[in-house]
């Protein structure tokens, strides 16, 4: 296996999509702040020129090895020795059409030796547990299924995809790896802890949150943020909710947060799934415990005493970013001591973060976690 991977600005782009054709990657994953994609052309004529694979989207922050950054781009390219590469792209609507459209890239992508999944979806109008249920449901459970929702900084206003040459504000893209020598482990934690009373939800419908022990959601929601209620949506990426379990109220390790709020229904839309009569907890974090958690989610995904190339997709929320404000290098430099240096690094603060749940097994839509995606190839079959 070969890597390459860059991070510069805008300037740099074509370049750099140039340099990584000398490995002659059958894949690269592209992650670059909102106004590429607002200035399309020039981000789809450097992507076509390039002639290769490439599947990407728009960040609230762009990850590299150097850190984090804005108004910039990071890519890392890859070129595997014995495993075939598939790309795949569906449409997504809206909410409603989410499963539908993940069960579309799933049958596209779908085959005896497909071993993992990279999806990278629109960040607004989805229900991102719903396309990875698609995705899972044509795949089986076995297949890892990794990923991301895109971003558009903290304005919530419009994100982008991109497959090859084209640029999409509804589409979500993802790239099949097959063969029995890729190796692929994922790790996804949060750091985050709870507060305030447990509450019930009484009322919920997808990813539309109604109703809190019986009352608004929204008006209870803004009781806890009470000044900070002014800046919604935004402010709500700083007290998600984690979802309990029943019979002892402690975190399940699913965290919710929230992409928009309806005033006039006073409901909350979040990212994933909140099934009704589920309870729920606010949660808050700190630096070091965010720090930690992307530690832990690292050692998850480690692949301890490889000393050949791999690549490392990083997926962590814009909430933790947010939080951590100049201290963010701390948690991509946690991941990085983790895994090594042989490893090529790239990635993006999103809207949600797509990874197998340690409780299950199963892949499912994350909020407010460091989710990491580390390749690798065997030299021989195993």
């Amino acid at each position: 296996m070969k890597t390459f991977s860059f991070k510069s600005d805008k300037k740099g782009l074509a370049d750099a999509l140039m340099k990584a054709k000398a490995i002659a990657p059958q894949i690269a994953a592209l992650f670059a702040a909102p106004g590429f994609f607002r200035e399309r052309k020039d981000i789809e004529k450097a992507c076509a020129d390039a002639g290769i694979n490439i599947v990407g989207c728009s960040t609230a922050g762009e990850i590299s090895a150097d850190g984090v950054s804005d108004d910039s781009f990071s890519i890392v390219a890859m070129h595997f020795d014995a495993t075939d590469v598939k790309v795949a792209r569906a449409q997504v609507t809206g909410a409603e059409s989410s499963r539908q459209a993940g069960l579309r890239i799933g049958q596209d992508l779908t085959a005896p030796n497909l071993s993992s999944i990279f999806v990278l979806s629109p960040g607004l109008n989805v229900n991102g547990s719903e396309l990875v249920r698609g995705i899972s449901d044509a795949v089986g459970k076995k297949v890892v299924i990794t990923g991301g929702l895109a971003g558009d900084g903290t304005s919530f206003g419009q994100t982008h995809t991109l497959l090859n040459g084209k640029v999409f504000e509804d589409h979500a893209v993802a790239f099949g790896l097959y063969g029995d020598r890729v190796r692929v482990k994922s790790g996804s934690r949060g750091g985050w802890k709870p507060f305030g009373p447990v509450r019930r939800v009484t009322k919920a419908k997808g990813n539309v949150l109604f109703e809190l022990d019986g009352k608004p959601a929204l008006k209870l929601y803004k009781e806890y943020l009470g000044d900070k209620a002014a800046d919604l949506p935004a402010s709500g990426l700083l007290y998600p909710f984690a979802i309990l379990r029943e019979e002892d109220r402690q975190e399940t390790g699913l965290i919710r947060t929230i992409l928009d709020v309806d005033h006039k229904a006073e409901s909350l839309t979040m990212a994933g799934d909140l099934p009704q009569g589920s309870l729920v907890s606010l949660m808050y974090a700190d630096t070091d415990s965010l720090v930690d958690g992307a530690g832990e989610a690292a050692e998850e995904a480690s692949m301890k005493g490889r000393k050949g190339n791999s690549a490392t997709l990083l997926v962590s929320c814009v909430g933790r970013k947010i939080i951590m404000g100049g201290s963010v290098d701390e948690e991509v430099e946690a991941v990085m001591h983790a895994i090594g240096k042989n490893s090529a690094f790239a990635g993006f603060y999103s809207y949600g973060e797509i990874c197998p749940f340690s409780e299950t097994g199963f892949s499912e839509l994350h909020n407010q976690t460091m989710t990491i995606t580390h390749i690798s190839e065997e030299d021989k079959a195993a």
